[in-house]
């Protein structure tokens, strides 16, 4: 599976998906995109999970247009997802 980590996901998730080829928006250059841009280049890139700690996308974008899955984390504190992950 490709999954795609967001900029507020603490790079050790990637750690707990060592069965997965694991990137971060940072090391794909995505950075300077916005969130409907950045999801039609997730998808366009071929990911097939996206993985966020963003509460509000949901709310801010269309997301019935997209056909990747999208993980979003309860929160992005690194320490309290250690606890139960890693």
């Amino acid at each position: 599976m490709k999954v795609l980590l967001d900029e507020c996901v603490p790079e050790q998730v990637r750690n707990v998906l060592s069965l997965h080829s694991v990137f971060t928006v940072k090391e794909m250059g995505w950075r300077r995109y916005k969130n409907g841009e950045l999801l039609a280049a997730v998808e366009k890139g071929g990911f097939d999970l996206f993985i966020v700690a963003d509460k509000n996308l949901r709310h801010q974008q269309n997301l019935t247009h997209f056909r990747i899955a999208i993980l979003e984390l309860w929160t992005n504190h690194r320490p309290t997802l250690e606890s139960r992950f890693f």
